[in-house]
């Protein structure tokens, strides 16, 4: 897939061999569940939704192969677009992100339920009915520049809510998703602020740096703790470094690309604050793109520059 940068980053993380997972308990191919007979929700961890993001399959493979088991409720462990993840080159590390379509744009009603058929689409609506009966999700995902890692909390307080109870990683963003389709963590009643239902999406750090896997490890035990599914005792000395104090970012832009020759005037990479209202950003097309306000925190700079496509999303720190 084309860059918009030229930069690269070692493979520091070995794809898991995920095979002996695929004959799932529930029907479905690499999505597992398990019941601990006692009241609770239904808590569901996701990984892969770009195949080219290795963290989280890191995790749910290890939670797997260890027997990681409910206190209460029921937990799930999915591995969602397998079909990408089985392509990962480390010689093209990038390519690997979707087959078809990227598969965390297309979780509306009117696009599942639409006539346009992708391998991505095809493996959704699969996981639909399952995705209906969960309560509380967890979207393991990673970056493409290597800055600090994020927790995206979706635009809702109940979002933050439960990013707080989490307590890492340091940085939460609340944002209203992508104008090119909706993301898992924002499909039916996760993104419904009259539902009980909640997700959350972290982004642990750079596609293939060391400290993504851990990271994984360490938010997917704490969010499974802040749901009541695990004990403290469960996950003694496996939470990682203690926690900082929190700090959140609202976005309140989106730059989504409308030509197809968008360009930066610099090498963002995420998280830079820009001191001036009216800095320029880049340009799309003809068009300067600038900041709309003061100490403007840039979020997710994307290399992919393709129309229709974010750019990067824009917002301020919260008191």
């Amino acid at each position: 897939m084309p860059s918009a940068s030229t930069d690269s980053y070692p493979i520091e993380l070995t794809p898991p061999d995920i095979g002996v997972h695929r004959a799932a308990n529930t029907g479905i191919d690499w999505l597992w569940s398990f019941d601990s007979g006692l009241p609770g929700s239904h808590v569901l961890l996701t990984a892969v939704v770009h195949g080219n993001e290795l963290c989280g399959a890191i995790a749910l493979d290890g939670f797997l192969r260890e027997g990681l088991r409910p206190r209460r409720g029921r937990l799930s462990l999915g591995f969602m677009n397998v079909a990408a993840f089985q392509r990962f080159d480390p010689a093209d590390p990038t390519a690997s992100r979707f087959v078809d379509e990227d598969f965390n744009r297309v979780w509306s009603e009117s696009t599942l339920d639409g006539p346009r058929q992708s391998v991505e689409l095809a493996r959704a609506r699969t996981l639909r009915p399952f995705l209906d009966t969960v309560d509380r999700l967890l979207d393991i995902h990673s970056m493409q520049h290597r800055t600090p890692p994020l927790m995206l909390a979706g635009p809702l307080a109940k979002g933050r809510d439960l990013a707080a109870r989490v307590g890492i990683p340091e940085l939460v963003v609340s944002d209203q998703g992508h104008a090119a389709g909706r993301r898992l963590r924002d499909y039916g009643g996760f993104g419904d602020p009259d539902s009980p239902k909640n997700a959350l999406l972290v982004e642990c750090g750079q596609h293939w740096e060391a400290a993504a896997a851990p990271l994984a490890v360490a938010t997917a035990l704490r969010f499974l703790l802040a749901c009541g599914t695990l004990d403290a005792a469960d996950v003694a000395g496996r939470l990682g470094t203690a926690a900082a104090p929190q700090r959140f970012i609202e976005v309140t832009d989106a730059v989504t690309i409308e030509s197809d020759d968008f360009r930066f005037v610099e090498d963002f990479r995420g998280l830079e604050t820009i001191p001036r209202k009216g800095s320029l950003l880049g340009h799309d097309g003809d068009r300067p793109v600038v900041t709309p306000y003061d100490d403007c925190v840039l979020i997710m700079p994307s290399r992919r520059l393709h129309r229709g496509q974010t750019a990067v999303r824009l917002g301020r720190f919260l008191a």
